[in-house]
């Protein structure tokens, strides 16, 4: 919601700090300018990025709007899944979770966190080194430095959208200048007319710089911002469940485990000790 609010503050500042200081909202209104801005800025979008990348964007909208699904809850639920596979694997040996690590869909610990489960990636990603664990053939160091390696490769992957929307941010104000020249073009050729109509195109023309501008600062760059901690924050859940995959190893006790995972979180959607223990003694 933080989007929606934060466009409305924008509009509202620039356009009432306008129309306070006796501008005309009419004046603002330049359709052409528009098609030429969003319609060059579009299609250089679609030239540099790949369908993959195009889609992920379309993807990350709602999770702008409605805030990261990474929250105070879900962690709980992730820390309390890596809690329930640590306790089956200390009390019946690291075999006995095969068949969850292999099949988490029809896995009874883990289909008592749905969320958990719709999340494929981050399934993928207990499983794949739960999987590993349970081989006995990797030291804790070398378990690491693979984790490492991947969680650094889907960085790169979640990083993607965000930095092809802040290229687009960079083009809008030349864009911008594009359409002012054009409506200079324009404004050279009505040199004979009136004044009143010099005017009308000089004035077209300056709003394509400002459209531009206010486009790449003001909504732009700032989403993409957005998806940069939106993928920050899902990097998180993937660094709990490492930090917790690797204390298990070193032989610490379930509890002891997901307590270094809990400590890998954020402060903000940190649950309290006391919290993830009586949340964990629930399920």
């Amino acid at each position: 919601m933080l989007l929606i609010l934060g466009v409305i503050v924008v509009l509202a500042s620039v356009l009432g700090g306008y129309v306070l200081s006796h501008g005309e909202l009419a004046a603002l209104w330049q359709p052409f300018e528009l098609i030429i801005i969003c319609g060059a800025a579009f299609g250089a979008f679609l030239i540099s990025n790949p369908f993959k990348v195009i889609k992920q964007i379309l993807q990350s909208i709602p999770k702008m709007i409605m805030g990261s699904p990474f929250n105070r809850v879900v962690y709980m639920d992730l820390l309390s899944l890596m809690y329930d596979l640590f306790d089956k694997a200390r009390r019946s040996g690291v075999m006995a979770i095969e068949a969850d690590v292999d099949d988490p869909l029809n896995s009874e610990i883990f289909n008592r966190y749905p969320a958990i489960v719709r999340m494929d990636k981050l399934r993928d990603f207990i499983t794949d080194y739960l999987r590993i664990v349970s081989t006995g053939n990797m030291a804790p160091h070398e378990l690491e430095g693979l984790m490492d390696m991947e969680l650094e490769t889907r960085m790169q992957e979640l990083e993607k959208p965000a930095d092809a929307v802040n290229r687009v941010a960079d083009a809008l104000p030349g864009f911008g200048i594009v359409a002012a020249v054009l409506g200079i073009v324009i404004t050279m050729k009505s040199l004979g007319g009136p004044p009143d109509e010099l005017g009308v195109h000089v004035a077209a023309a300056l709003v394509g710089t400002f459209l531009g501008i206010l486009a790449a600062y003001g909504f732009v760059g700032p989403a993409s911002h957005a998806m940069h901690n939106l993928a920050a924050q899902e990097i998180k859940a993937y660094e709990c469940v490492k930090v917790s995959i690797l204390a298990t190893m070193t032989g610490l006790a379930p509890q002891l485990a997901i307590e270094f995972g809990r400590k890998a979180l954020n402060s903000d959607v940190r649950p309290s000790f006391q919290e993830l223990n009586d949340y964990v003694r629930s399920k």
